[in-house]
């Protein structure tokens, strides 16, 4: 498997809170989701949990073979709880999370799992892409956005919405991240596709993912053959310049492009 990344901050003086890693038949995407004063609940931030459950994930996912995308999340979150449950309050809800793409490549399958907003995009030979993802934090939080925006900023009403959208996360009939609770792992979207049909398989944060959505700069034939053509920073570049253009808030931006999937 080849493998290509590309990874942006949101802004030069800021961690970036996304982290992707690869090996020679897996690769993983981490999208971490902070919210405003989680530094009081947790020394470590946003950006440390990013890394530690990338971290943790591909080196599950690299020495047991036998085990389920889910499992290894699982046990990838348990492990990443356990390094800051005595120093961190980790079951609040405001302390670090993060949302979660990964494929594994295995006896001419490739394994797929998304948790939350980040997108898994398999290029087909003989189709259009297939793309894979968990609407479920977008669809809730868009019901509450139309509150969220007409209620002043700071004030006893926005912060009331705030604290209502966060208690629908890992929650039945809610959304679902990574963050203290391994079971969550298994809520994820999962799946597999035979390699043999596959030209190459792409994973989005949702910075990167909004070329698509809500940008509408391409479609997802359009990205894949831009990744192929062009490689992820070219996809990036083309999202800040929307962001610029329509005064939208920048998000930290990574793509993972994997192709030659055969070769393992």
């Amino acid at each position: 498997m080849r493998v290509t990344m590309a990874s942006v901050p949101k802004r030069a003086d800021r961690a970036n809170e996304d982290f992707t890693c690869a090996g020679p038949t897996a690769a993983v995407l981490i999208d971490g989701a902070g919210i405003p004063g989680a530094e009081s609940i947790c020394r470590h931030g946003v950006a440390w949990y990013a890394n530690r459950l990338g971290s943790s994930l591909l080196g599950l996912l690299s020495l047991v073979q036998d085990r389920s995308l889910p499992a290894l999340l699982a046990e990838a979150i348990e492990q990443v709880t356990d390094g800051h449950r005595d120093t961190c309050d980790v079951a609040d809800p405001i302390s670090p999370s993060a949302t979660v793409a990964v494929l594994r490549l295995s006896d001419g399958l490739l394994e797929y799992l998304v948790l939350g907003d980040s997108v898994l995009v398999l290029d087909r030979a003989d189709d259009d892409p297939f793309v894979v993802s968990d609407p479920r934090e977008v669809i809730i939080s868009r019901s509450y956005q139309p509150a969220i925006e007409a209620a002043a900023k700071g004030g006893d009403e926005y912060h009331r919405l705030l604290r209502d959208l966060r208690a629908h996360r890992n929650q039945p009939g809610g959304f679902w991240l990574a963050k203290d609770d391994p079971r969550a792992a298994d809520e994820a979207i999962t799946g597999s596709r035979p390699v043999s049909g596959l030209i190459g398989a792409a994973l989005l944060s949702n910075g990167a993912s909004r070329i698509v959505d809500p940008f509408q700069l391409a479609d997802w034939p359009h990205v894949m053959a831009m990744l192929a053509s062009s490689g992820p920073a070219e996809i990036i570049r083309r999202v800040r310049q929307a962001e610029a253009r329509r005064a939208v808030a920048a998000d930290d931006a990574t793509i993972t492009y994997c192709t030659d999937l055969d070769e393992v």
